[in-house]
């Protein structure tokens, strides 16, 4: 069986030290389109070093800490074919603000495997930590077309309810073309990004988007739009993703407000709003 459950449960964590710098915040903020325009005193809060805040999602990318698709089939236990994979989900729990700049520890290991009949899917925490205490816990959930089937546990399975009524505010974000090539230069070089040949063997018509770039999207959105602007009201951000992007595509960002939290829906304009991002909730001071 190429997924040894019970081997990659019990393998040791791999720890080592991570760092990141105002640049690589900076590349991260452009690959999920801040910027725009250019001289906006909103944006440059994304793009000036002097006026430099932090995006919690830069978490899923700061100093390569998250084990990410490639890097976390290698772990042991784990023998699968990189042209079956998706990511299936994301969440992060902030811990507090995340600095411009920071060298930490960051621990990966397999949190759980679960058996989807026709799939498996692996969970990969990472736990990152710096000389003041923790950061941030990232949880990446990583499908595997044709790799279940033996009889292990399903894991959970629960949907949330759709949110009530019409949602508070909706925008739209353009995807550039040239999205994907952007933002895999912040460390995810997955060729599902960016080799149309790998695409097609993928069972794509062309390179897809990555899903956390749509997730870096989606939260900037949320933070921008009822959020004040203010990153560090972040608390957690989860969500499931529910098809794919391709570049050069419309988002529709919907949003509902409840009780310290944002729930958030995501679409395809292009495609009659097929779904992208679901059961997504921003948790928020």
């Amino acid at each position: 069986m190429p997924i040894d459950a019970a081997k990659a449960l019990a393998a040791e964590p791999r720890t080592g030290e991570i760092s990141w710098n105002s640049k690589d915040v900076q590349l991260y903020h452009l690959g999920i389109g801040a910027g725009i325009p250019a001289t906006d005193p909103d944006e440059l809060r994304y793009t000036l070093e002097s006026r430099l805040h932090v995006l919690p999602s830069f978490a899923t990318v700061a100093g390569s800490g998250s084990p990410g698709v490639i890097s976390g089939l290698s772990m042991p236990g784990i023998d699968v074919d990189l042209a079956r994979v998706l990511h299936g989900g994301q969440s992060l729990t902030v811990h507090r603000p995340l600095p411009t700049a920071g060298t930490a520890t960051a621990t990966h290991r397999v949190a759980a495997v679960h058996d989807k009949g026709k799939a498996a899917v692996l969970v990969l925490r990472t736990e990152v930590a710096d000389a003041e205490g923790p950061l941030w816990t990232n949880d990446a959930q990583i499908f595997i077309r044709g790799e279940g089937g033996w009889g292990g546990d399903r894991g959970p399975s629960a949907r949330l309810d759709p949110p009530a009524g019409e949602p508070d505010r909706t925008v739209e974000r353009p995807v550039r073309e040239d999205q994907a090539l952007l933002y895999r230069l912040c460390g995810d070089w997955n060729p599902l990004h960016a080799d149309p040949e790998f695409a097609k063997v993928a069972g794509f018509e062309r390179p897809i988007l990555h899903g956390l770039c749509t997730y870096g999207i989606t939260l900037k959105a949320v933070v921008d739009t009822l959020l004040g602007g203010d990153v560090t009201r972040v608390r957690s951000y989860v969500t499931r993703f529910a098809g794919v992007v391709y570049p050069g595509e419309t988002l529709r960002i919907r949003m509902w407000r409840q009780d310290g939290a944002v729930r958030v829906a995501v679409s395809a304009v292009e495609r009659e709003d097929a779904p992208v991002l679901a059961d997504t909730v921003v948790e928020h001071s």
